[in-house]
């Protein structure tokens, strides 16, 4: 999908296997940077989707090695998958946040900490960070070409976004969660704030999201405050369960997918894990 005469968005679907009778389907974009002589990239999607990658590239008349620049958004396998291969075959340099150096760099040790079904199948190998991104940075890729780096920490510890001041489009990364769609976050707390930060950047005509169709205008704002209002409904919802911390963590969720009329597949250990975290903060907070 063109988005920019530079910027295009590829859409990678793949399968998250929840159970023998239970296949999530998922979809997750990658974004494509063209700039005067080289090709800059943002996220690498699963495993399977180097081949769209670079295949995409090749289709455009371009040369895999002009691929100077992959920047992660965050570890998960669904944004890590294909780096190692891009990696390999470009000689590119990555670049994520330091919080997630652990899980880009050792899979392994990812799958221990948030066995993920189907985890082997999404990521090729582990891939070594080149350089760490903080918030603030400006990464320049090019003379007219630059990111600001905005440390949006909430679905993992060290996710980030990237915003083109020069040409308002902001890269969000898994950071804004779609209201009714799977709630997979780390800390609840963080993600209403990194959501409330991005509100707060003027000029934003064009948001790019990993897990939701490209957004103009207007309709940002609205999509952030919507994500926001998702996240209080979890929030509320779980505060008037009697006892939630009780619970076990994928009994509660169980209920409070089937309270809020969620899809049924969201009964699982990565939203369980999720509402833990609204848990150890259900006293602290005035919602």
């Amino acid at each position: 999908m063109q988005i920019t005469e530079r910027i295009r968005a590829l859409k990678h679907t793949f399968i998250i296997p929840v159970s023998p009778e239970i296949n999530i389907e998922r979809f997750v974009y990658s974004f494509i940077i063209f700039g005067e002589k080289n090709i800059y990239l943002i996220d690498s999607g699963v495993a399977s989707s180097g081949n769209s990658i670079l295949e995409y590239v090749l289709k455009e008349g371009a040369k895999i090695e002009i691929i100077k620049v992959l920047i992660l958004t965050h570890s998960h396998p669904d944004h890590i998958g294909s780096a190692k291969r891009i990696k390999d075959l470009s000689n590119c340099e990555i670049l994520a946040n330091e919080n997630e150096k652990e899980w880009i760099e050792d899979i392994d040790k990812q799958f221990k900490d948030r066995p993920v079904p189907g985890f082997k199948n999404l990521v090729i190998a582990s891939v070594h960070i080149d350089r760490f991104l903080n918030n603030n940075d400006i990464i320049e890729l090019e003379k007219d070409l630059k990111l600001k780096v905005i440390h949006t920490p909430g679905h993992s510890k060290g996710s980030i976004s990237l915003f083109d001041e020069g040409r308002g489009i902001l890269f969000c990364g898994d950071s804004i969660l779609l209201p009714g769609e799977l709630p997979i976050y780390e800390n609840f707390e963080d993600t209403i704030s990194s959501i409330k930060k991005l509100k707060q950047i003027k000029g934003i005509k064009i948001l790019l999201s990993s897990w939701d169709e490209p957004v103009y205008g207007t309709n940002i704002l609205e999509k952030m405050e919507q994500s926001i209002n998702y996240l209080l409904e979890i929030h509320a919802t779980i505060k008037k369960i009697s006892n939630a911390n009780e619970y076990q963590p994928l009994d509660l969720c169980k209920i409070v997918v089937e309270k809020m009329g969620l899809p049924s597949a969201a009964i699982n250990p990565l939203v369980a894990k999720s509402f833990q975290s609204n848990v150890k903060v259900l006293n602290s907070l005035s919602m």
